[in-house]
């Protein structure tokens, strides 16, 4: 890429950083500054002289200084603003660190901190970072994009949000850029893809949240969010300008409402290379634990029962992708799909439900069926989740229904009555919207639970064994999955290649053990992303939507992942 400042081949990880600008603008250019790790020569050709401390100092110190500065902050708010500053005046830096502390981080830069950032984005507003761009004014949208300064050949990756549905805290209006900046943060420090070949874009339609509205600093658009005709057309507009002006991009679609959410990714995911990180990467780290859980069990996937507890976008989306598992395992897919009990907030979902949702619907049971059943606890919401557990006898129990406490030691206990080992799948975030905690699960069930959890939790002491918990953070999946397309430039992201990178991280665990967890620790992100990348790359090219298959993957996998370092200086 060519900036007024300086110029940078993103494509290779060794390539030399050539810089035009002179005296304090390098400093004040993120990309180009290097602070104290100037080398003396490199100050005098730089007009640096004078404009920092002697000393030369070497990036590994440079870290050491910035954790310590980083530690001092006294609440995870305060510690990612810190962090939002070192990424403003040394992007390098900023990596380095993350890279080097990125479990301890990953918190703070993404969940759960960030929903605290969006909340508070207008209010603690500082250095503009992503694109905005208004429904008010769809005729901007190609210059907006423009104005971010990239290349038709320069953008690996877009992450746009709409922010109805960020997080577990719903609408929050033009606050949603700060979920795809952190989002792209993850996708640079877990898969290497350089920071300059990545665009946050919050596509603002207006919000219902009516705090914002009536508060005086509001940034967005002061009105309802829009519905209907006008917001489809604003979408279309968006998605064909994004992929006419950057066509290797793929478009990662982040926190949109239940209502839309689906509908977006139908309509073009077979047209474009576009993901679905809430549907189809929650649903392939779902997967890879339940594969996993399943090898430990020693019972075939396709003799399993599955209740999914909360048939929103996410169990709905995981649903589908297990479903599809037991497709390519040989199970016809009217079998595969009734397997599956979903439940939303008016409990199972029956055929005859007036409000299902499309996606829904086929996991509806049908009235006759249910009405067979002995029910104890339904009520006018309809059949429970105790008498689906009573009346199923499930062996896996998934919830992401955002309802704290909702696995009751009853219920477990009535599952785990009938069950060997029940492998119990809280998904929901934060901690206090855990369906259950690990401690209890493995309490109630005398520590025969196989469990994955959405939040991180500590090791459980149960029985002179170290129970180890899974942690189903999507981050083990999209950043391998969006390295391994742009490294094949692959023209859609298919069910294939989504299963391709459950079946990957489910590769990289080792069960053997007992207490051992299901899925890998976060620590190992960066190994993690390059398998997950190497397996989508070899499903896009065993599909045939690979524009550019790889013939030597290892290495070309390995030199896209760009490292935080500091590479050689050409004064120009």
């Amino acid at each position: 890429m060519i900036n007024n400042d300086y110029e940078l081949d993103t494509t290779r990880r060794d390539a030399p950083l050539r810089i035009s600008a002179r005296g304090r603008a390098v400093l004040a250019n993120p990309m180009t500054n290097r602070g104290t790790a100037f080398t003396v020569q490199e100050r005098r050709y730089l007009g640096l002289v004078g404009l920092m401390p002697s000393e030369v100092t070497p990036i590994g110190n440079q870290v050491r200084r910035v954790y310590q500065q980083y530690q001092s902050a006294r609440t995870p708010f305060a510690k990612n603003n810190y962090l939002a500053s070192v990424r403003d005046r040394n992007e390098v830096l900023f990596y380095r660190l993350l890279a080097d502390h990125l479990e301890e981080m990953l918190p703070i830069i993404y969940t759960p901190t960030i929903g605290e950032v969006i909340e508070r984005f207008s209010v603690e507003y500082h250095r503009p970072r992503g694109v905005f761009v208004s429904i008010d004014r769809p005729e901007d949208i190609e210059q907006s994009l423009l104005d971010h300064g990239l290349g038709p050949n320069d953008v690996d990756l877009i992450v746009a949000t709409d922010s109805e549905g960020i997080l577990g805290i719903g609408d929050q209006g033009i606050g949603g850029i700060e979920i795809a900046i952190g989002k792209l943060s993850v996708y640079t420090a877990a898969a290497g893809i350089h920071p300059r070949r990545v665009m946050p874009v919050v596509l603002d339609v207006g919000t219902d949240n009516l705090g914002l509205l009536n508060s005086d600093l509001y940034l967005g658009e002061r009105h309802a969010r829009v519905r209907g005709e006008r917001y489809d057309a604003f979408i279309d507009t968006f998605v064909k300008t994004a992929t006419r002006l950057f066509p290797q991009a793929m478009l990662h679609w982040e926190d949109f409402g239940a209502g839309n959410a689906h509908r977006i990714l139908e309509k073009y995911r077979h047209t474009h290379c576009t993901f679905n990180d809430d549907i189809q990467g929650t649903a392939a780290v779902a997967l890879a634990a339940v594969l996993a859980g399943v090898n430990v069990t020693g019972m075939p996937f396709a003799d399993h029962r599955i209740v999914i507890f909360g048939g929103g976008t996410a169990g709905i989306g995981i649903a589908d992708l297990l479903r599809d598992e037991l497709v390519r395992a040989g199970v016809p897919r009217e079998q595969a799909v009734r397997q599956f009990y979903a439940l939303g907030s008016k409990g199972l979902f029956v055929d005859d439900m007036p409000l299902l949702r499309e996606f829904q619907r086929p996991y509806a049971r049908t009235r006759a069926e249910v009405d067979g059943w002995t029910i104890v606890d339904g009520t006018a919401r309809g059949i429970s989740l105790a008498d689906v557990v009573r009346n199923v006898r499930p062996t896996i129990l998934i919830g992401t229904s955002t309802m704290g406490g909702a696995f009751t030691k009853a219920i477990i206990k009535e599952m785990a009555a009938h069950c060997e080992q029940p492998i119990i799948m809280p998904l929901s975030n934060p901690t206090s919207r855990a369906e259950a905690t690990p401690a209890d699960l493995i309490e109630w069930t005398d520590g025969r639970a196989l469990i994955a959890t959405g939040s991180p939790f500590e090791p459980v002491d149960h029985r002179e064994v170290r129970h180890f918990i899974a942690q189903a953070n999507n981050a083990l999946i999209f950043p391998g999955l969006g390295l391994g397309v742009a490294a094949c430039q692959a023209s859609t992201v298919t069910d294939g290649m989504i299963a391709a990178a459950a079946e990957a991280l489910a590769a990289r665990v080792n069960t053997y053990r007992p207490g051992a967890a299901l899925l890998p620790s976060m620590s190992e992100l960066r190994p993690v992303s390059s398998h997950v990348a190497l397996a989508v790359a070899a499903a896009a090219a065993q599909e045939g939507v690979a524009r550019h298959p790889l013939t030597d993957p290892i290495n070309e996998i390995y030199t896209r992942m760009w490292q935080p370092q500091y590479s050689a200086v050409e004064v120009i």
